[in-house]
């Protein structure tokens, strides 16, 4: 398993919009005790669920929809398999996946 260590300065604040987003995420994950799933849109926006992915579409709970430019950042400063960063003052680790949802490609975000 591949780690990903990376600190994000916590001490000066610049912490980049997409990690903050992904943070806040993550955080609704551990709460739910499910996974983030983004599916990209045909209109250029990237939508958010949370939820088991190898479960049907209907049963992903929608929680956002974002800009697929800052979907395309937060894959950017994370890699597929173990990630472990550090986003402000608050350590993550979490896996990120491929998989499909029906025939829709999603890239999921794990914190189990």
């Amino acid at each position: 398993m591949t780690n990903n260590t990376e600190l994000v300065d916590g001490q000066s604040g610049l912490v980049p919009n997409s990690l903050q987003t992904l943070a806040e995420y993550l955080e609704l994950s551990l709460d739910k005790a499910a996974s983030i799933v983004m599916l990209r849109d045909a209109g250029g926006v990237c939508l958010v669920y949370l939820g088991d992915p190898s479960g049907p579409r209907e049963d992903l709970k929608q929680i956002a929809s974002i800009n697929s430019s800052l979907a395309n950042e937060m894959l950017e400063l994370t890699r597929s398999g173990a990630n472990h960063m550090a986003i402000g003052d608050q350590d993550y680790r979490f896996v990120r996946s491929f998989t499909t949802v029906g025939v829709t490609a999603a890239i999921v975000f794990s914190t189990d």
